[in-house]
């Protein structure tokens, strides 16, 4: 399983005016063959800050995604919003029981 865990440094009003490309963006992506999620979210504490929270089956399932054409007009709706910071990881990860459990 691959894990990305993103962090957008952005503006109120430069979230407000992307929502309808988040929402395209999750919808398309969560579509994708090998994605288990694609979530945006705003940090309750800090509405500038949006999340991104994905999880893919393969490395390759994600190298396809950062192709698609949702990709490209996401990151068109981006470039007429810059972000301040963007901040992505990348994990590789399993599955493990819940502590206790």
């Amino acid at each position: 399983m691959i894990v990305v865990n993103a962090k957008i440094e952005s503006d109120v009003q430069s979230i407000a005016a992307m929502k309808d490309a988040i929402n395209a963006m999750e919808a398309a992506s969560r579509a994708e063959s090998g994605c288990h999620d694609y979530t945006f979210s705003v940090e309750l504490n800090d509405p500038a800050v949006l999340r991104i929270t994905e999880r893919w089956d393969t490395m390759d399932d994600l190298n396809v995604h950062f192709a698609t054409p949702h990709m490209a007009e996401f990151q068109a709706a981006m470039g007429a919003h810059p972000p301040k910071s963007v901040v992505a990881t990348f994990y590789e990860a399993t599955e493990v029981d819940r502590p206790g459990a």
